[in-house]
């Protein structure tokens, strides 16, 4: 019987990605067939161009990309602070590390080859907003690695070369050609798209159609 799969377009410095994330789960839990379906992560960068390390506050960056005032962006992540609170989540934007999400990526794929990709997303999404750090730093990203179960000097080999830049940008070229332009993204079954970080009962209801309406 072939599998659900939902292909997941998203960034690790991505707030709502990470409620997305949640609460998809969420209506997986309650989805009759959830050991039957597949997630894969795809890369998605918001900013492809971010410096490595991004010097100043996540409040000072929000309110510089949007034209927002210091205390609109203060306020933008108290919402989506308390949001995330619903889910479980811990957000602290106040000791956020922006930085370029690029190397991150990479290692998500390179995680996949050893059956470990979401186990690594999830890791580094708790890394960046949950604790701090700094997911654009090699040595952070080894040291996450070893926290997997994957050998320090491997991880390292894989970052200090170009390995799984071609799969990061095959990802965020087929988001180009389905006219993703912001994440999250999820896509079920090749056919069913939903944008953004959706209540968990329209996710259930999106699983259940596609499930219903593919024959396996």
């Amino acid at each position: 019987m072939d599998v659900m799969k939902i292909e997941i377009w998203s960034d690790v410095v991505c707030p709502w990605c990470y409620i997305g994330k949640r609460r998809l789960e969420s209506a997986l839990a309650g989805f009759e067939h959830r050991s039957e379906v597949e997630i894969v992560w795809r890369s998605f960068e918001l900013d492809p161009n971010a410096p490595q390390r991004f010097e100043g506050t996540s409040n000072e960056r929000l309110a510089k990309k949007y034209g927002m005032s210091p205390a609109q962006a203060d306020a933008a992540h108290n919402r989506i602070t308390t949001l995330g609170a619903e889910e479980g989540l811990e957000y602290h934007f106040e000791s956020a590390q922006y930085g370029n999400s690029f190397d991150a990526h990479r290692l998500i794929h390179f995680a996949e080859t050893k059956g470990l990709q979401g186990a690594m997303k999830e890791r580094l999404l708790k890394a960046y907003f949950s604790e701090g750090l700094a997911i654009s730093d090699q040595d952070t990203l080894v040291r996450i690695a070893s926290e997997m179960g994957i050998a320090p000097e491997e991880a390292r080999r894989v970052l200090e070369s170009d390995a799984y830049a071609r799969d990061v940008r095959a990802d965020e070229e087929r988001a180009v050609k389905a006219g993703i332009h912001g994440v999250p993204f999820f896509l079920v079954d090749g056919k069913y798209g939903i944008s953004g970080a959706q209540p968990s009962e329209v996710f259930l209801e999106v699983l259940e159609k596609a499930w219903n309406d593919s024959p396996r």
